[in-house]
């Protein structure tokens, strides 16, 4: 679906044509020369492009010259649809990605009206958002270790935290969490030099390495997510490959119970829920 609101839309001044665009209402050009460069919504970008440019030749041409350089489209255009809501991604903090809307959806199936949800390495706030969206009237706090995240997560009307992991939330909230999810850092050290090619050339290192095997991160979060859930509670973290069979005994040593992994369309493990005991 193409994107239509924005925030905060700006860029720098021009310092070369794109080459291929001749007019800021033109889509056609801007499309082929998207889809030429290798981007696979190609006209979904050109029409987010135009649109940010808003009749501006010059101002175009410069989008266009950011984003045939790598530079993530949200960073751009200054926001993203995540779940139907416009998020505010600022330069520099993570870019959420549409994989993860099913992981946030579940985490809402499992957060009461009232309850208390905590979103970990929340980057511009998107899964906090959508839970309060969802459940206006529970309580949500997310945090981050990056400033310029936690910054963003707040300008998106998220209550967020600067620190590692669960270490800076308010106190008070131990046995207490209906709700743990987080999309935290989980590509294997080896396969951070698998991702695209731009991803580490723009995005931080710190939102994608998770160690040797991906789960260093994973692992730090279900341990201390245990002191953090009431039973019943549940612990959501997206992962992929076989690291679910990676956490099986330390989830199940933690005293988490009903451990199923979350698959997307293609059946690849997207995600892992479980529930403590």
């Amino acid at each position: 679906m193409t994107k239509k609101s924005h925030v905060n839309c700006s860029g720098a001044e021009p310092t070369c044509s794109n080459g291929g665009v001749s007019s800021p209402d033109d889509d056609e050009p801007l499309t082929a020369l998207l889809r030429s460069a290798g981007f696979v919504a190609a006209d979904e970008e050109a029409a987010e492009l135009l649109a940010c440019a808003a009749g501006d030749d010059l101002h175009l041409r410069s989008l266009v010259t950011r984003r045939l350089a790598g530079e993530p489209l949200a960073w751009i255009t200054g926001s993203v649809s995540f779940r139907d809501l416009q998020v505010r991604v600022d330069p520099g903090v993570y870019v959420p990605r549409w994989q993860s809307e099913p992981l946030a959806r579940r985490a809402a199936d499992r957060l009461p009206a009232t309850g208390t949800a905590i979103d970990l390495c929340t980057g511009s706030g998107a899964i906090a958002r959508f839970l309060t969206s969802a459940r206006p009237s529970a309580r949500v706090v997310a945090c981050d270790l990056d400033e310029r995240a936690v910054a963003c997560a707040v300008a998106n009307g998220v209550e967020a935290y600067v620190g590692d992991l669960f270490v800076p939330l308010p106190s008070g909230l131990e046995g207490r969490v209906d709700v743990v999810v987080g999309v935290v850092p989980y590509v294997p050290t080896p396969a951070l030099a698998l991702l695209a090619r731009d991803t580490l050339a723009f995005e931080p290192r710190l939102s994608y390495d998770g160690g040797a095997d991906g789960t260093d991160v994973l692992r730090r979060a279900a341990v201390d997510s245990a002191g953090f859930l009431r039973p019943g509670g549940a612990l959501l973290l997206e992962l992929g490959g076989d690291q679910a069979d990676l956490l099986a005994d330390d989830l199940d040593r933690l005293g988490f119970a009903e451990v199923s992994v979350l698959l997307d369309e293609d059946g690849d493990a997207r995600g892992i829920e479980a529930t403590l005991r």
